[in-house]
């Protein structure tokens, strides 16, 4: 388990107040400027040598994409954009981290941004983060007002900070879409190349970073990158906040060391499956749009970006959604099939006719109005899905019904042969109906 002494995140229940004296009660903006007085290099560089790798989902090396922005300016400005969006089902960490200890993330914000050259932030938050939201702006009032951020503040980088708030659509938490909705268009990720890091926000340097990625940056500097490395396994290094949902006795947000089994996990935190680990059936590992594992896999597997990757699955946004035998599997991923097709945003073929005919189908498949050579042929457009759109919405759309016929073909052949000695049953309502 992770030593409290190591925690970033110590007021996430939000037992204390998330307000500026509060906060720099337990640590934040000390000696922020001593940090920035090393130099953009060193905060990149220490980065690096933690191991950091973003925590909304892709896991990149964060120091690495840092350092993609330019040294010296052509003219233009830098931005950073912080990524609140975090509308991936299951996911509820970002949310706590801006109700509760607001403050890390906008020191963070300032610490990141010096970095990167910039001198303005953009937090895109979800719309429906109202507490949220009032929150953030609550605690960036304060940076304001004890000119810890600003123009003219205490730690020699003018820097404005801004929350905008979003309408509610998944695509965009995909950065180039998030970009669009920021410049008040609608929200359809661009073709890459050009990166952000070189045509961004309004045709400038940009960097797009999940909340938790910027919040736990102060923390990395002030106690060494050897301290955040030695969290965790080589490449899998730090703390990671997961959100425990579903099958088990205590849904819960924890701050926990990266590489945790999943055992020990829901048994320390989560008070264990429901009905016992034998009653296990599958866990969806890091948010909807990650592969789901069956019990036997998952069970003494460690949750991290290496081991969940040769599992097939990822680690996503470490949304671990438990579900026990009690679960209908097929028609659980059909629900998601219909998430996926409602928030397609629609700009390319594969992903816009695709995600309407998978539902579909799908849907006849957890009533059973299937044939068996169906499967092959669900199968193989999700393929022709995966890998062929702008933005990676498609695979992570198709990634559930892959490990679904993965490990779980069975139960789809089983309905189907249950279906065809009974045509006359009633068909099974969907939740999307």
């Amino acid at each position: 388990m992770l030593n409290d002494r190591d925690r970033i995140f110590t007021n996430l229940y939000g037992f204390h107040s998330p307000g500026l004296e509060a906060a720099r009660r337990r640590g934040a903006w000390d000696g922020t400027k001593v940090l920035i007085d090393k130099g953009a290099d060193w905060i990149v560089n220490e980065i690096k040598a933690s191991g950091l790798r973003g925590r909304g989902g892709a896991g990149f090396p964060t120091g690495l994409k840092w350092s993609f922005m330019p040294k010296k300016s052509d003219g233009r400005p830098s931005y950073l954009v912080v990524n609140a969006d975090e509308s991936e089902p299951g996911t509820c960490k970002d949310r706590e981290i801006m109700r509760n200890d607001p403050h890390i993330l906008v020191e963070g914000c300032l610490i990141a941004s010096f970095a990167m050259h910039a001198h303005v932030c953009y937090i895109y938050i979800r719309g429906e983060y109202s507490l949220e939201c009032e929150r953030l702006e609550t605690a960036i009032a304060e940076a304001y007002e004890a000119k810890l951020i600003g123009k003219d503040n205490v730690h020699g980088w003018p820097f404005d900070i801004y929350v905008h708030r979003g309408a509610g659509a998944y695509i965009c938490g995909e950065e180039t879409g998030l970009l669009e909705s920021l410049e008040g268009k609608k929200g359809m990720p661009r073709l890459k190349p050009p990166f952000p890091a070189n045509v961004g926000l309004y045709g400038c340097p940009t960097t797009v970073n999940n909340v938790e990625s910027i919040a736990v940056a102060p923390a990395i500097l002030r106690r060494g990158a050897a301290w955040f490395a030695a969290i965790g396994k080589p490449n899998n290094t730090g703390t990671k906040v997961f959100c425990v949902s579903g099958h088990v006795d205590r849904p819960c947000n924890v701050e926990e060391a990266m590489s945790i089994t999943f055992r020990e996990l829901i048994e320390r935190h989560a008070g264990g499956v429901r009905g016992g680990f034998d009653n296990l059936l599958a866990v969806i590992p890091g948010g909807s749009s990650v592969p789901m594992v069956p019990a036997e896999q998952i069970l003494d597997a460690a949750l991290d970006f290496d081991t969940l990757k040769n599992l097939k699955s990822g680690l996503g946004t470490a949304a671990v959604i438990v579900m026990d035998k009690s679960t209908d599997i097929v028609r659980a991923v059909a629900r998601l099939s219909y998430f996926y097709k409602h928030e397609s945003c629609g700009q390319c073929t594969p992903c816009r006719e695709g995600m309407g005919w998978i539902w579909r189908v799908i849907t006849r498949m957890a009533e059973g109005r299937a044939r068996k050579r169906e499967i092959d042929m669900l199968l193989e457009v999700t393929t022709q899905i995966e890998g062929h759109t702008i933005c990676g919405f498609g695979d992570g759309a198709v990634w559930p019904i892959q490990g679904l016929i993965r490990h779980f073909r069975h139960e789809i052949e089983r309905r189907i042969d249950q279906y065809a000695a009974n045509p006359h049953s009633e068909p099974v309502p969907m939740a999307a109906e």
